[in-house]
């Protein structure tokens, strides 16, 4: 409790010296010192409120009073490690069981998504007896070894890309190559698919998995065309391997329509393997990976024991039922869609008036916002997307959001999601990823510009997260 009363200055001496200079903080020059959150809002030292459009964990709120009970009440009672019979383990996985295709039947619980996708890429190439890898252009995974190795965003930045991983396009109808006046951009995307693979099986590679995220949000917010995922599916499974959809950033009912956002992509089209992390556990480190029973079948034939110490343990497991209860009970899916719509409305609005904005696309809470200099060539506002970024600065109340960065124009790179640094350089694109909870009050300006936030009137019955 004696750090709660140090002065920010302090603190932020201390972590520089103890922490590494990689460990990056939100607003660097001026950081932010969060003390606490409530709900859809966190509070600095000063008192001072802002809403919270960034995080993509506290996803029924910052500290919602039902799963911190939940939490509290389970460990009073018992705290352990999952090679004990338990019933959350069993509850979580049969909850979880209803949310997914019936095909997707079989769970295991980690503690982060990168874990998640660690395994789900040894399950991939137990199933498939391969090894290489298909991913999308700007695609990260996670900061596991074997993950950054599948990871655009972060191996052009360190060893390169192996041998192994194969690349393809982004399906991005607003800067790709395909864009929204094409007949077909669906297909033509996922073509870009079927070129990758065959130059890499005209090398002797063998494909064990495509990773995607449902919806790339550490590529831009992009939205990719629905039919897409059934036809890279159709492509992938051709050639031996299987489709990983990464969910750790985009489910549980962020994208509203859907629970899950590969849904998007047609009733028909099931993932063989599920990967889900962050906002699973509200902030606790909860995470799980969903596949079928052929593939977990193969993984088990190896003899070779799968456990993870605290993954699945009774605390873990009681925080993710209590979520499950949350976004039910307040019907923050519907929520999500809800106040997802209103805001798409408003930003639509400043479009009409406003010629730097470029693209608005989203579905639920999932938006993304191009800031442009000129319509014809798309050309990116980069100076004004860091003004809009540090417009926290200047406004009594204050929405915490932040920039996508990506040289489009030069480079195929992506720089962090997360990360508002100025980079002059890169093409910025402003993002939403608010929690389920997030909504926005009357004649509260919380953002940059002239958007002002407030509660649709269409949503003021939806019951809100604490």
């Amino acid at each position: 409790m004696a750090a709660d009363q140090r002065g920010k200055a302090a603190t932020l001496a201390l972590r520089r010296r103890l922490l590494s200079n990689s460990c990056r903080l939100f607003f660097p020059e001026d950081p932010i010192k969060i003390v606490r959150g409530q709900g859809q809002y966190m509070y600095d030292e000063q008192g001072a409120e802002y809403i919270d459009c960034i995080n993509n964990v506290a996803h029924v709120g910052h500290c919602h009073p039902l799963v911190v009970q939940a939490a509290h009440e389970q460990n009073q009672v018992l705290n352990t490690n999952s090679r004990y019979l338990h019933d959350n383990i069993v509850d979580y996985a049969q909850r979880l069981s209803e949310t997914l295709p019936e095909k997707l039947c079989v769970f295991y619980f980690l503690n982060s998504g990168s874990e998640a996708n660690d395994l789900a890429l040894r399950l991939a190439r137990q199933y498939t007896g391969h090894w290489d890898v298909v991913v999308l252009d700007h695609a990260y995974h996670g900061h596991l070894s074997s993950l950054i190795d599948i990871s655009p965003y972060k191996f052009r930045d360190l060893d390169g890309q192996k041998e192994w991983v194969h690349v393809a396009p982004l399906p991005d109808t607003y800067r790709g190559p395909y864009r929204e006046d094409h007949p077909n951009p669906a297909v033509a995307y996922a073509s870009e698919v079927k070129r990758v693979v065959s130059s890499a099986q005209e090398k002797g590679r063998k494909i064990a998995a495509f990773f995607a995220e449902s919806l790339p949000s550490v590529g831009g917010q992009i939205i990719p065309p629905a039919g897409y995922f059934p036809e890279v599916a159709g492509h992938i499974r051709r050639a031996g391997g299987v489709f990983v959809a990464d969910e750790i950033q985009v489910g549980f009912g962020r994208v509203g329509k859907h629970f899950w956002a590969f849904q998007l992509q047609g009733e028909d089209f099931v993932p063989d393997i599920v990967t889900m992390g962050k906002s699973i556990g509200n902030g606790h480190p909860v995470a799980c990976v969903a596949t079928t029973q052929a593939v977990a079948r193969a993984f088990e034939a190896t003899g070779v024991e799968y456990f993870n110490t605290f993954g699945g343990s009774p605390v873990s497991c009681a925080v993710g039922l209590a979520v499950l209860d949350v976004l039910e009970k307040e019907q923050l899916q519907a929520h999500a869609a809800c106040v997802g719509s209103f805001l798409m409305e408003l930003l639509g609005q400043q479009k009409a008036k406003h010629p730097i904005l470029g693209d608005i696309r989203g579905v639920g809470l999932f938006i993304g916002v191009d800031l442009i200099k000129d319509e014809a060539t798309r050309m990116p506002a980069t100076e004004e997307a860091d003004y809009v970024v540090s417009r926290y600065f200047f406004l009594e109340t204050s929405c915490i959001c932040s920039v996508y960065c990506s040289d489009w124009e030069r480079a195929p790179r992506l720089p962090l999601l997360f990360d508002p640094r100025p980079q002059t350089c890169w093409a910025h694109r402003v993002q939403v990823i608010p929690s389920l909870s997030s909504h926005f009050k009357q004649d509260n300006t919380k953002a940059a510009g002239a958007l002002r936030h407030r509660q649709p009137q269409a949503c003021i019955s939806q019951p809100q997260a604490a």
